[in-house]
């Protein structure tokens, strides 16, 4: 029996949230939250175990994340290797795990009917794992594949620098991904042997006392804790204690402190960071939120409206980061113009400017207040999401709160506390601020390396009366707290729209536009989608064009960005970006105000003049946005390559690149409203709107774009109407398209193995759906596990505009792509003699897996769009495709 379901506080759920929660102790004290949710598709659980890479031992660097590895493979109760991933593949499902500082979280989803069997598996992780010496060896390169894909990545390259930067013998200070040298080379010259250290690790911290379990069933909740105790019982407990990790990372030492260093990719940045009390600790308070949403505001009279204005800032993001129980840092990261980065000091300043505003205009309950508020409805109508999801969020966080907030943890602050506020507010102080300032400008001047990820870098103590000088000198602008936000939603009333359409409706058609609405008989929330998008065939004639539209789309969210930031805030959100045959707007969030920022959108699209100054920044992101294409993962670039010969009018990224130079201001002026002369609008509205307010809306926008003495837009000729095309692959007919890595210093190759199938019909699609359903993960184990070919390794479906196809994508540093795809041929030929093997049941049963799979319903508004959306732009209009797939 359970030591149960002893009296806790009730678990806080949101008020929209129908399902049904539980908080169980095991008698070996594992502690249990289980769930149920009689209307979904998919049963999930995740297992989190209060240990990490702190923890691993010094000279063997990624033994914790190693581990996490190890566990997938066998164990004594289901020894074949890779069956638990294979079973949980086989079952519509998807499995993953992650190590961090403090925790790691195993985790998988999977078709309601298969669930019971997939817990057992999966509760062997953790009674009886079997880790083979002979698996123990291959995936200790997996480790290392991992690894070298992260060397060229500035996120990681820039995390590890802020680390080493800090005490030697605190394990803030490690590096805990792993790689051949800590696995393997270094532990075998001292004469250690991994395997074992391994199990030892294991036996030593893997402690029922020390994990949290969330499960996520259909079955009411007797049911699922009688699954749960039956399953997890014998997970050994050894009492460990919790471990904690006291004392700072930083001392003075590392503390003001000014690091140059070399990034991989173009572009500045500046980042800033402060050691504060850790949030949690706090956090019905809420310190770091509420100076969050301050420093990082967007609105006028902001740091970065003010940065902006001057030109020398593209983003800025402020907040907590890297936090655990015992210490934590306040960040605030900008990304700098060319401009930005010759006045870095002034920016220092400004920045300390701002936080002297916050001291001197105290804390302001107003302020707290509103971001309660906002809070509050967020929680109480936030969207449902993946069970998968939704089961890591909780666990990983049910060891740092109590019961009754495990499903709030830090989102709703509620205790007005200037004491609070104020105590964080004091630690961003010139005395202890951490300045990283990274630009390739840097290259040569530096006199330092980080060991792990090669990062050049120099350091320069700089002190108080410095950062004084920087703020007297630094310009003298209105900075000023952001003003009552009028975006906030006070109407969250559902509509009585009493019509039951199962699928989109073609509400309205014009010349100018197509209208389909879908109204809400699935969610219920007071929120909407709205998408518009806007067919102008000169908008993609050339590559200058292409990059013309880009530059016009992003000054568009430029220009807008102050006034529907307080939109984002407020839980409304909205992007316009560039198309392949034009350009779309998509506004997302509460319905109450989403017309007063559609009609802003649509009136800046009519308004539009080239601002010179703002051209001159955003031409300049967009050229280092493509001068950055060749440090992309070489996967990616081979994803992008196979598209670009595939898609029809379509432009390489190198032309669009040697555009750009030469583009003008008036270059831009002249082509805005030529390509808008020519326009179509296909639109899709969903949720919580009326039939009426959908066409009102857009009535709207046809009377300011396409009406009038002068209109700005004029109607498609029938002929400019063009439908997406694919090049067809000719049957029997193999294609190369060899392409050099554009960076010298990346030692990762890849391969994409496309095979073009038919368009799109029923029959075939479910063929290799079945197909790549039951292929996906025999290719992961052969290419991965057996051959260690490379971390990431694929077999996926694809589909261009319709066009079905099956595509591997294998990236590697140990084989070329000609040896990979050898081997990718080898693979069908083995798998297709496995087929023949297959049993009728076995194909029974992968039939109706894939039947479970295709009835999942859409969790929220965005899912479902997204699946009509498709059906609109590829040209299919097959609403009922799922009914005439399954």
């Amino acid at each position: 029996m359970a030591v149960g379901k002893e009296e806790v506080e009730e678990i806080v759920k949101a008020r929209t949230d129908k399902r049904e929660y539980r908080r169980i102790v095991l008698p070996n004290s594992l502690e249990v939250l289980l769930i149920s949710d009689p209307d979904t598709d998919k049963c999930a659980a995740s297992m989190d175990v209060s240990v990490g890479a702190f923890s691993d031992p010094d000279g063997l660097e990624g033994l914790a994340h190693f581990l996490e590895h190890m566990l997938f493979y066998a164990s004594e109760k289901y020894p074949l290797e890779d069956s638990y991933s294979k079973y949980i593949a086989e079952h519509g499902g998807r499995t993953n795990a992650y190590t961090s500082s403090e925790h790691t979280n195993y985790h998988f989803d999977i078709n309601v009917d298969a669930f019971e069997e997939a817990l057992d598996r999966f509760a062997q992780f953790f009674i009886k794992p079997l880790m083979s010496a002979d698996a123990t060896m291959r995936e200790i390169k997996a480790v290392d594949s991992e690894n070298q894909k992260n060397l060229l990545s500035d996120g990681w390259r820039m995390n590890q620098l802020q680390k080493h930067l800090s005490v030697a013998d605190h394990p803030y200070h490690k590096f805990s991904t792993g790689n051949w040298d800590t696995l393997e080379v270094r532990p075998k010259a001292k004469g250690l042997d991994t395997r074992s250290e391994l199990i030892t690790f294991y036996e030593e911290y893997y402690s029922a006392n020390v994990m949290h379990l969330v499960i996520y069933g259909k079955e009411n909740l007797d049911k699922i804790q009688g699954l749960v105790e039956d399953k997890f019982k014998v997970i050994r407990n050894i009492d460990r204690n919790c471990l904690r990790f006291a004392g700072e990372p930083c001392t003075s030492e590392h503390l003001q402190i000014l690091v140059r260093a070399v990034p991989i990719k173009e572009g500045h940045a500046l980042r800033v960071a402060w050691p504060i009390t850790p949030e949690i600790h706090h956090y019905k308070e809420g310190p770091c939120r509420y100076l969050s949403h301050l420093i990082g505001h967007e609105g006028e009279g902001s740091l970065y409206y003010i940065l902006k204005t001057l030109g020398w800032a593209t983003g800025l993001s402020a907040g907590e980061g890297d936090s655990t129980f015992d210490f934590s840092f306040f960040r605030v990261d900008i990304d700098l113009t060319d401009a930005g980065h010759e006045h870095m000091q002034d920016i220092v300043g400004l920045l300390f400017k701002y936080i002297s505003l916050l001291q001197q205009s105290g804390i302001c309950k107003w302020i707290f207040d509103e971001l309660s508020a906002v809070c509050e409805t967020k929680f109480h109508y936030q969207d449902k999401i993946q069970p998968i999801s939704y089961v890591v969020s909780i666990s990983a966080n049910m060891q740092k709160y109590p019961p009754k907030d495990w499903l709030v943890r830090s989102s709703l602050p509620s205790n007005f506390s200037t004491d609070i506020i104020q105590m964080v507010l004091n630690k961003l102080s010139p005395n202890n601020v951490r300045i990283f300032w990274e630009s390739k400008k840097f290259e040569g001047q530096t006199n330092m390396v980080e060991p792990w990820y090669g990062t050049a870098y120099s350091i320069e103590k700089i002190t108080g009366p410095m950062i004084q000088e920087w703020i007297e000198s630094s310009p003298n602008e209105n900075l000023h707290l952001p003003a009552p936000n009028v975006f906030i939603p006070t109407d969250l009333s559902l509509k009585n729209d009493h019509e039951k359409a199962k699928y989109p409706v073609l509400l309205r058609k014009s010349p100018y536009s197509t209208l389909w609405h879908k109204p809400d008989t699935m969610f219920f929330t007071p929120k909407a989608y709205v998408k518009i998008v806007f067919t102008c065939p000169h908008a993609s004639d050339s590559p200058e064009a292409e990059v013309l539209t880009n530059i016009f789309t992003q000054l568009l969210m430029d220009y807008l960005n102050e006034f529907a930031y307080y939109a984002q805030v407020a839980g409304l959100n909205y992007g316009i970006s560039h198309t392949d045959s034009g350009f779309q707007v998509i506004l997302a969030g509460y319905n109450h105000k989403l017309r007063i920022l559609l009609e802003t959108v649509v009136e800046k699209i009519a308004s539009f003049e080239v601002k010179a100054d703002r051209f001159s920044v955003i031409k300049e992101m967009v050229t280092k946005e493509y001068q950055n294409f060749k440090f992309r993962q070489p996967y990616e670039q081979a994803m992008y390559y196979c598209s670009l010969i595939l898609q029809d009018h379509t432009w390489p990224w190198m032309e669009e690149l040697d555009v750009l130079p030469h583009l003008k201001v008036e270059d831009l002026a002249k082509f805005v409203p030529m390509m808008l002369s020519r326009a179509f609008l296909e639109c899709y509205t969903a949720g919580n709107l009326e039939r009426n307010e959908a066409e009102s809306m857009i009535q709207h926008i046809e009377d300011v774009l396409f009406k009038g003495s002068n209109p700005i837009c004029q109607p498609l000729f029938p002929s400019q109407h063009l439908t997406n095309r694919v090049v067809k692959l000719e049957k029997g007919k193999s294609y190369f398209y060899p392409v050099e890595g554009l960076n010298p210093s990346d030692e990762n190759s890849a391969l994409i193995h496309y095979i073009q199938v038919h368009r799109d019909d029923f029959m075939l699609n479910v063929k290799l759906h079945l197909f790549a359903l039951i292929a996906k993960q025999p290719a992961f184990h052969q290419l991965r596990s057996v051959e260690q070919l490379g971390y990431i390794t694929a077999l996926l479906q694809r589909n261009d505009c319709g066009i079905r196809g099956a595509q591997f994508i294998i990236q590697s540093t140990v084989k070329n792509p000609a040896h990979i795809d050898l081997r990718a041929e080898e693979f069908l030929k083995a798998f297709e003699s496995k087929l023949y093997e297959m049993t009728n049941e076995e194909f029974k049963s992968n039939v109706n897996v894939l039947i479970d799979m295709k009835l999942e319903k859409h969790k929220n508004l965005r899912e479902e769009a997204a699946f009509y959306w498709r059906e609109i732009s590829d040209g299919t209009l097959k609403f009922d495709r799922i009914e005439s797939e399954v």
